[in-house]
């Protein structure tokens, strides 16, 4: 793709994008964050909740008085 056409592109993108109503574009933005994985879970897969699972799993038998 030449520069050119790229730099049209992204000023298409960004016209289009400001077009639209405020509200619009604040409800999509939400719409997208609540859609997203949680931090941990980006960096660093399922092992925080294999632990979390185990853990849990573990609690009771810890927790019954001797």
């Amino acid at each position: 793709m030449k520069p050119e056409e790229y730099v049209k592109f992204l000023t298409e993108q960004f016209v289009r994008y400001m077009e639209r109503p405020r509200a619009e574009r604040k409800q999509t933005r939400q719409e997208h964050r609540e859609q997203r994985l949680p931090v941990r879970n980006q960096l660093f897969g399922q092992i925080p909740n294999a632990i979390e699972n185990y853990v849990a799993r573990l609690k009771p038998f810890f927790s019954k008085k001797r």
